[in-house]
């Protein structure tokens, strides 16, 4: 039988990757982004490229310059593109 369901509401924490914060996603996520890279050479190639990898319960993720990294509600990490986000989530004001 087919039934419908809707998604509980849940607060996250994201942040956006603007290309240019990989600072501040490697504090948000306690992860460097290139396991086989230094920080700064991570750092560089991440800016350079506007893309980094987010590791995910499935592996290395991409995320795109304008993709939302999510905390999720295990802790687990892992990139939303931006549509996605806006349809799913809301701004919580506290």
């Amino acid at each position: 039988m087919i039934q419908k369901f809707r998604k509980k509401p849940v607060v996250i924490e994201a942040v956006i990757w603007t290309g240019k914060n990989f600072d501040e996603i490697s504090h948000f996520t306690g992860d460097w982004h290139g396991h086989k890279k230094s920080h700064e050479d991570a750092e560089e190639a991440a800016i350079r490229t506007g893309c980094l990898y987010i590791s995910t319960l499935e592996g290395d993720m991409k995320a795109a310059s304008g993709d939302f990294i999510i905390k999720g509600v295990n802790g687990e990490f892992y990139p939303c593109k931006p549509d996605i986000f806006e349809k799913t989530y809301e701004l919580v004001i506290e």
